[in-house]
């Protein structure tokens, strides 16, 4: 019985142990969160922050930035109602509303960045599409005043009908009326840059071909400097192989003169007399020649096999 209730009793600490490390989590400030069974969103998105609790191995929890975000788009070429084409820089303050309808609608924060591409940079061109030059680059507040020009003249400069901050606002209405469907709240659309010249045309493709030219230029440099180190990698294996083999060929020579050296020195150890007698033999060699005389003692170590033969 005692045995029946220690086991029981690890089997409900086990248990325990389970729901605490699987069942606790905390939605950190800042967060928010929406809990997922089985891949589908259950109960309301958790806004406050704290220890929650979701069932074990069959909830998952998955986390939302609760506080502002930031969309930078790319600058656009865009052509204004007088027909002259400006670069527009745009930006815009954007956050999560409604954490479970953004799961369901977008996903994560990657996806809903290139939806607001599309959504903003649309809003963006049908506006300044519909707007002359000036209404874009001054302000609403911009008052009538006069610069001067020639000495007999002075030109005017007119306010904006709307001005680029209205502009601005009524792109961010409109857009407005989108984002709320995917869980997004849009807090501010902001104009950073505007940028014109006159013959925009001529002057983009003159860049584009300095800048195909310098992207070739860069490509066959960084070609050149890879053939280099390819060929500088193929001569040095070649050295190293060239060496090895030079070092594996010397190691043998080697081994066989000692091989070949052992094989003399046991045969003239065992017959000590030839070996000295070969040794005269090959100083003869190496002393008479066919046009060398010789004037020696009869006596001379030279002559010693040579006499021990005339006594036989």
């Amino acid at each position: 019985m005692k045995q029946a209730m220690q086991f029981f009793s690890l089997i409900f600490i086990g248990v325990l142990c389970v729901l605490v490390w699987d069942g606790f989590y905390i939605l950190p400030e800042g967060k928010q969160a929406v809990i997922t069974q089985f891949g589908r969103p259950v109960g309301q998105p958790q806004t406050k922050a704290g220890l929650k609790f979701k069932t074990p191995f069959i909830q998952n929890v998955q986390f939302f930035e609760k506080r502002i975000l930031i969309w930078d788009g790319d600058p656009n070429q865009i052509p204004t109602n007088d027909k002259t084409f400006i670069y527009m820089d745009t930006t815009a303050r954007w956050r999560i509303s409604d954490a479970l309808r953004f799961l369901q609608a977008v996903g994560n924060v990657n996806r809903a960045q290139s939806l607001l591409d599309d959504i903003i940079n649309g809003t963006v061109r049908d506006f300044v599409n519909k707007n002359n030059l000036i209404e874009i680059i001054r302000s609403s507040d911009w008052s009538e005043e006069y610069v001067a020009g020639t000495t007999a003249r002075r030109d005017m400069i007119r306010p904006p009908n709307t001005g680029r901050d209205k502009i601005s606002e009524m792109v961010l209405n409109q857009a407005s009326q989108v984002t709320p469907k995917y869980g997004i709240e849009l807090i501010d659309v902001m104009f950073k840059r505007v940028n014109y010249i006159d013959s925009v045309r001529e002057k983009v493709y003159t860049r584009m071909i300095s800048e195909r030219k310098r992207i070739a230029a860069e490509k066959r440099s960084l070609g050149e400097g890879r053939k280099a180190e390819i060929l500088g990698k193929v001569d040095r294996e070649l050295k190293e192989i060239t060496s090895e083999a030079k070092r594996e060929a010397t190691e043998i020579k080697g081994k066989a003169d000692a091989e070949a050296t052992k094989l003399y020195g046991a045969s003239y150890s065992k017959y000590p007399e030839f070996y000295s007698f070969q040794r005269s033999l090959e100083s003869y060699k190496d002393i008479i020649s066919s046009n060398t005389s010789l004037i020696l003692s009869p006596e001379s170590d030279l002559f010693q096999y040579l006499q021990s033969i005339k006594g036989k």
